[in-house]
């Protein structure tokens, strides 16, 4: 029996090793598995590489990750902000590396990964820091820079819902780099609030499929927002109290 869902994210990623790459999906906190990070934090892996859209918000998530010292090279598109210190100190002594890409690049090289290609010409980054050292062609009198593909030991993503097989739905924005990450990894490993029986997701609101998914979580987040009928008891209750109220 298929079964790919592990009690504790503390099991489902004891064999990350030093040196690993690991993406890790996000764009910002909108998507960002958190409790996997923490799990990763207290795995122990050090001198990882991190694929992700930022360098991490103030000292969570994938901040807390550069700041207990387990990073050694940060593979993103968006680096800086005003609550990226802890990357900005680390950066500045150099005790950490980065690579930086363009979003548009970085989505596609991690899919380029994922779908078999070994490369793809795009105009971004010709004539820029960006493009030294790759290969450059003239096509139809446009110059195009050669990018390659990103490949990962682990990504660690989160979805809203998933069965034993692993089929993943995601809550709207939420998903952002998670499908892509998930076909270009070794191992995909995914934390969801909810893991439903064989049958119950609607095939056409899954959008990756188990084949791209080896292990999954089910990790509820510490203070969630009640949705759907939690999230009316508690509009009818309100209700109820306040028609008491006004008797």
């Amino acid at each position: 029996m298929i079964n790919k869902v592990f009690e504790t994210a503390a099991r489902a990623l004891a064999d990350v090793q030093d040196g690993a790459t690991i993406m890790i999906g996000g764009f910002g906190n909108a998507g960002m598995p958190a409790e996997l990070i923490d799990a990763l934090i207290e795995q122990g892996a050090r001198g990882l590489t991190i694929v992700n859209n930022n360098a991490g918000n103030g000292e969570t998530g994938l901040a807390a990750l550069l700041k207990a010292g387990r990073v050694a090279k940060i593979i993103c598109s968006f680096p800086r902000q005003a609550d990226s210190h802890v990357f900005d100190a680390l950066y500045r002594a150099g005790e950490i590396a980065l690579e930086l890409v363009p979003q548009g690049n970085l989505a596609e090289r991690i899919r380029a990964a994922g779908a078999g290609i070994g490369g793809f010409f795009t105009p971004t980054g010709f004539g820029t820091l960006l493009a030294e050292g790759k290969e450059v062609r003239e096509i139809d009198g446009r110059h195009y820079v050669l990018e390659r593909p990103l490949h990962a030991d682990f990504a660690l993503i989160k979805a809203e819902r998933a069965d034993r097989w692993g089929n993943l739905v995601y809550r709207k924005t939420a998903r952002n780099f998670g499908p892509i990450m998930a076909t270009a990894a070794k191992i995909a490993v995914v934390q969801v609030a909810e893991v439903v029986e064989l049958g119950m997701l609607d095939p056409e609101t899954v959008v990756t499929p188990g084949i791209f998914v080896q292990r999954v979580v089910q990790l509820r987040p510490a203070d969630p927002r009640p949705t759907g009928r939690a999230e009316t008891a508690v509009a009818e209750t309100t209700v109820a109290e306040t028609r008491r109220c006004s008797v």
